[in-house]
């Protein structure tokens, strides 16, 4: 890895960081990079985890340090998350480069899609967190797990959508699970690609540097606020990265 491209990677880590933090998404800007940087697609997909993992340590002690957290509860739904990522990166590894990156195209644009004009979801006005919720919750993290130790990119927006939807959480302590989730979740898929050597900590460890400035600051910074803004660019940025890996 060159001077330059370390550099390039700091930035685009902070980027996504933050965008991580308060919508979700950011993977499906730094996968794209990294594949067109010339890794290999399970690599970059493995060495993507690395930055992930390190982010959301920063992203989770940015919502405790404003008082923002939703205990045991986070715990029971990341459980289920772990398990079902085992088995989602257990699948990435094995899935060639050609496969996975249409894979990643076409899931690119399908969140994006859902996240921009966000289909109309009856959401009950009050918190539920109760024993049945739970439960759908537990069950529906399970696989959210699989989805996401497969591919990672846009899961923030989906685990956003279940825990709104089956609970009526607030955007702040959606995030705030979020973030606790796939830290949870993500140190499973490390090992799982590490075992793989599907890693690369060079690139890794550079994103992690630009991911973790980029959570703490988008963690901090986006309570009480709109996320519309960074939806709209993703928008743009996604599309565009999506034809790349398609067509070229």
């Amino acid at each position: 890895m060159s001077f330059l491209e370390g550099i390039l990677l700091i930035f685009a880590g902070v980027f996504a960081g933050f965008v991580n933090s308060i919508a979700g998404g950011g993977s499906l800007l730094i996968m794209p990079l990294l594949i067109f940087m010339g890794l290999p697609s399970a690599e970059a997909n493995g060495t993507n985890r690395v930055a992930i993992f390190i982010q959301n340590i920063f992203s989770v002690a940015g919502y405790r340090s404003k008082g923002v957290y939703v205990f045991p509860f986070a715990l029971y739904v990341a459980i289920p998350a772990i398990i079902g990522a085992i088995i989602g990166s257990n699948i990435a590894v094995e899935i060639g480069d050609k496969v996975f990156n249409r894979i990643l195209a076409v899931v690119m644009l399908i969140v994006m899609g859902i996240s921009i004009f966000k289909p109309s979801i009856k959401v009950d006005p009050n918190e539920i967190i109760d024993k049945k919720n739970t439960w759908v919750s537990i069950v529906i993290f399970f696989f959210l797990g699989i989805y996401g130790g497969f591919i990672q990119a846009g899961i923030g927006f989906l685990i956003i959508a279940a825990l709104t939807t089956v609970h009526g959480l607030g955007m702040a302590k959606t995030n705030s699970i979020k973030v606790f989730v796939i830290l949870c979740y993500t140190a499973a898929a490390v090992i799982v690609f590490y075992l793989e050597g599907k890693i690369r900590w060079e690139y890794g460890l550079s994103l992690a540097v630009g991911n973790s400035v980029g959570a703490w600051i988008g963690s901090r910074w986006s309570v009480g606020k709109s996320d519309r803004l960074i939806r709209i660019i993703l928008l743009v940025m996604v599309v565009a990265l999506s034809i790349k890996l398609w067509f070229f």
